[in-house]
């Protein structure tokens, strides 16, 4: 095909979609921008809670014990290895069944690593004489971890929910393959019509879910800086 006639292809492509994003009734219609995009939304909000309550505990206990290193990278290496397409396909035979759960089951185990990985650093990185000077004021094992560790632990696990929640932002398109919903069954419907009927959609779809994980990234930015106390803030700048 000339040059000049698959410049002219994309063109039409880009135009296509442009029309259908500017559609009002793509973003209104039962089944449009705004539904799929709540339908989004409730899977981060399932699937970030669930790999939180899992790798959060897990990491912080054993980076406080200073001897977890090598059960963290298992634990990472094991989640990493199992693809979510993989997931997304065996779950759904499970009890779990097709929809929703099966997706933020398999999607929390996509957001395990970076969440276990960055808080087992985050205690780490804790200095041994803050945690002595914080025995010797007599502070309890667990006054140690809330009024110390903790606080000092914040941009690490800030960074690491940040990272996670992107992740997932993006990965959550998967769930079409399951009957899942979200912004990739736009993504989805566009391919069984077809390029030549839907490219401006099959487009659209994926601009949304790269603008939403762009959009994601910059709210984990400003929480990330919100959540972080001052004084550490300070330290690195200086």
């Amino acid at each position: 095909m000339p040059r000049h006639a698959e410049r002219g292809d994309r063109m039409s492509a880009f135009e296509d979609m442009v029309r259908w994003l500017n559609d009002p009734l793509n973003w209104t219609n039962p089944d449009g921008i705004i539904d799929r995009l709540q339908e989004h939304l409730l899977i981060m909000a399932g699937t970030l809670p669930l790999a939180l309550a899992f790798a959060w505990p897990i990491g912080i206990a054993l980076g406080r014990t200073r001897v977890g290193g090598n059960v963290v990278v298992l634990l990472s290496n094991i989640t990493q290895a199992v693809p979510v397409l993989a997931l997304l396909t065996v779950l759904p035979l499970t009890a779990l069944g097709f929809g929703k759960p099966s997706v933020i089951v398999a999607l929390a185990v996509f957001a395990v690593p970076v969440l276990l990985a960055t808080s087992f650093t985050a205690m780490r990185e804790i200095d041994p004489e803050i945690r002595d000077a914080a025995r010797g004021m007599g502070l309890s094992n667990w006054q140690q971890l809330w009024r110390v560790e903790l606080p000092l632990a914040v941009p690490y696990l800030a960074a690491g929910f940040r990272t996670a929640a992107v992740q997932v932002a993006a990965t959550a398109a998967l769930a079409s393959f399951v009957n899942g919903g979200g912004l990739g069954t736009i993504i989805a419907a566009g391919f069984g019509l077809g390029m030549a009927a839907a490219g401006g959609q099959i487009l659209a779809g994926g601009l949304l879910v790269v603008a939403l994980a762009l959009l994601v990234d910059a709210l984990g930015a400003i929480l990330q800086r919100v959540v972080t106390p001052r004084q550490l803030r300070k330290a690195r700048r200086a």
